[in-house]
């Protein structure tokens, strides 16, 4: 995989630059100071699979950046963001972001585990490139579909529960604009971010949505509105509370999907609905296992409409789905169940 890195600092370009080079077949095609330097040599050069972008940038910054190449390419983009921009990284991802990586703290001592999410982010873009030649996609296409557990959709619904890691905010904003005014069962969303960017995507959402959006906090007592669970913790419900928690990460995430899957089916069992979207890794699998076993029912994105499809794709191949929807019948789907 080719990729184009574009940051006005040359000490980051090189960092992330070396970093990229020691990966597995992935090569750094060329760097660009800023924007308007980065278009340059797209409009001039054979096309990378893949645009690294940090968010501010003299002459042109990262967001018309971003509009320019999701204009003019198909080629995914993700962004290079510290927290201070963490306004402006939403935005990024509503406009056609793939994802983003957080800027490491201290680019001098740069921590393994940073270095492992940052490996893992940009090798899971789907790169229009690539897919044609990926030998795991042509195996799918002769696989047996996956046979979906029937069951019917609860006749009364108590709580609806949401996971989704790359590709989701766009995702989520969509579902949340349809959401009416007033809402008969809460919703709780756990979106794999970062420690302060989810205070940001809450704020958007509510924005957006006529539904209040609120960052979940521990303790809260649960309403009928949309939590969103905040980074760096995990998000379990218990006897009609919210009670947030910083143990171990599951899948190397905090928050983990699964943890509030879980917990949700203790409390609602077959009156709760859960739906996994786009991301990557097996996060909500188990979840959606435990929320079936106490006889709720399950929705997973489909392929076509996931930016990454390994967390529904996961779920459906661990038979634990009841039904696998687009993004836009996820949407009309979970309006009519709140409503």
């Amino acid at each position: 995989m080719n990729i184009l890195v574009v940051d006005d600092s040359a000490f980051m370009r090189k960092i992330v630059t070396d970093l990229l080079e020691r990966m597995p077949n992935i090569h750094v095609s060329n760097t660009a100071r800023n924007g308007q330097h980065a278009l340059k040599l797209l409009a001039e050069a054979l096309k990378p699979d893949l645009v690294l972008l940090d968010v501010e940038m003299p002459v042109l910054n990262g967001l018309e950046t971003l509009k320019e190449i999701k204009r003019l390419y198909d080629i995914p983009v993700v962004m290079l963001s510290a927290l201070s921009n963490k306004d402006i990284t939403i935005e990024a991802l509503t406009l056609g972001a793939a994802d983003f990586v957080e800027k490491p703290i201290n680019i001098r001592e740069i921590q393994d585990e940073w270095i492992q999410d940052f490996y893992g982010k940009i090798k899971n873009i789907p790169t229009q490139r690539r897919r044609p030649v990926r030998r795991t996609e042509r195996v799918e296409r002769t696989e047996e579909p996956p046979v979906l557990k029937e069951r019917s959709l609860p006749s009364r619904i108590q709580a609806l529960v949401i996971g989704a890691s790359t590709g989701g905010p766009k995702a989520l904003l969509r579902i949340s604009k349809a959401l009416p005014a007033s809402l008969k069962v809460p919703i709780f969303i756990v979106q794999h971010m970062p420690k302060g960017f989810t205070t940001s995507f809450a704020q958007r959402m509510n924005d957006e949505s006529a539904a209040p959006v609120k960052e979940a906090q521990d303790g809260m007592s649960i309403e009928k509105c949309v939590y969103l669970c905040p980074g760096d913790y995990h998000m379990t419900l218990r006897q009609g509370k919210i009670v947030l928690n910083q143990e171990a990460k599951v899948h190397g995430t905090r928050p983990a999907v699964d943890y509030l899957f879980e917990s949700a089916a203790q409390m609602y069992r077959r009156e709760l609905v859960a739906v996994l979207l786009t991301g990557m890794g097996k996060d909500g699998s188990e979840g959606m296992r435990e929320i079936q076993r106490l006889g709720g029912y399950t929705i997973a994105q489909d392929k076509e409409t996931s930016v990454v499809f390994g967390m529904p794709r996961q779920a459906i191949l661990s038979g634990v789905v009841n039904e696998v929807l687009s993004l836009d019948d996820i949407g009309a789907k979970v309006k009519q169940m709140v409503r």
